[in-house]
């Protein structure tokens, strides 16, 4: 039998994690499903655990590179070794949930372009739920080819989390790709080139999920949020200038706010200003607001995001989570000391 759907998984030091991650995935597989894992040069024991699971899941391929290209570059790569008619581009250390590949599987038959899959996020041993509908849909929607600005506007943020993409293996390779490495977001360049040649379908009911606080690049998330993706979402010429400012700012750097949530996230200093944030002022007064929130005391701006996440807003209860774990929280301070 054709293979129907393929799981694409791009690894890099996830020994501890992704094991877990493929038994959920290989629970459901059928013959016309397959998982396709590519590792980027792991230091760990990442290609131990994946090649003991392949005796079990005849379904699971594996391929090592001798460097580690980038998560751009891999997920592009491994879409490119896959073999189904669609593509899920699965995290390395989530979890599906019972019935996801049958729910994809179902929508496979409808034609679409793209499948945007809901989520939960849990902690990280998955035994307290955060967040059991990330995107608040409660019935499943289905966007037309001329509706792609309100699938921007209503699920681009969603989108930011790659397990929520399941696409056209012929669609992706059509698209030009190679622009998007280093942006972190390479899912999100291709889907939002231009408009996609058939529906999009938004399944309402979370299929995978998330194991929260565990990714890799929190020590450069204020690059990739503040700068990468801004620099994503200012190329895409299929989105109107006023639908992007709509959803995000053009210069969040801009915004003392901001700056000074990450700064109490631990994710802001004097490097990030000075790489990131100074070149792009131009004005003395601009500068010295954001050079005194990346020198302001850590632990005391970490205090007061912990108290400001105690009022509830939308994402306050990610946000008081994500203060907990900054390296500035008093806790992970003194164990540091």
């Amino acid at each position: 039998m054709s293979i129907k759907l393929s799981i694409c998984i791009a690894t890099r030091n996830r020994g501890e994690f992704i094991g877990e991650t493929l038994e959920s995935i290989a629970a459901q597989c059928t013959s016309s499903v397959e998982i396709v894992v590519l590792d980027g040069a792991s230091s760990d024991n990442t290609e131990q655990v994946v090649r003991a699971l392949q005796n079990a899941v005849p379904a699971l391929r594996y391929f090592r590179q001798e460097k580690n290209g980038g998560v751009d570059r891999d997920y592009d790569a491994v879409v490119g070794l896959a073999l189904g008619e669609y593509c899920w581009l699965m995290s390395d250390d989530d979890l599906l949930m019972p019935g996801a590949v049958d729910a994809v599987m179902r929508a496979i038959e409808r034609n679409y372009s793209l499948i945007v899959v809901n989520t939960e996020i849990r902690n990280l041993d998955f035994s307290q739920l955060i967040d059991g509908n990330r995107l608040s849909f409660f019935e499943d929607r289905i966007y037309p080819p001329s509706q792609l600005e309100a699938l921007f506007e209503q699920v681009s943020g969603h989108l930011g989390y790659i397990g929520a993409v399941v696409i056209r293996r012929d669609l992706w390779g059509a698209r030009t790709r190679e622009q998007y490495y280093g942006s972190y977001f390479i899912h999100v360049g291709v889907i939002f080139q231009w408009p996609l040649p058939n529906d999009t379908l938004v399944i309402s009911q979370p299929l995978v999920s998330i194991r929260f606080g565990n990714t890799q690049w929190r020590p450069k998330e204020f690059e990739i949020r503040m700068i990468r993706w801004t620099e994503l979402v200012s190329s895409l010429s299929s989105i109107s200038p006023e639908v992007r400012a709509r959803c995000y700012r053009s210069e969040p750097w801009r915004s003392i706010k901001s700056l000074m949530f990450y700064r109490a996230k631990g994710t802001y200093d004097l490097g990030d200003y000075q790489r990131w944030v100074k070149p792009r002022l131009a004005s003395r007064w601009d500068r010295s607001k954001a050079y005194a929130v990346a020198c302001f005391p850590g632990p005391l701006a970490n205090l007061i995001g912990l108290i400001y996440c105690s009022f509830k807003y939308h994402d306050s209860t990610i946000h008081y989570l994500d203060m907990k774990a900054s390296r500035f929280f008093i806790r992970n301070w003194f164990r540091q000391a």
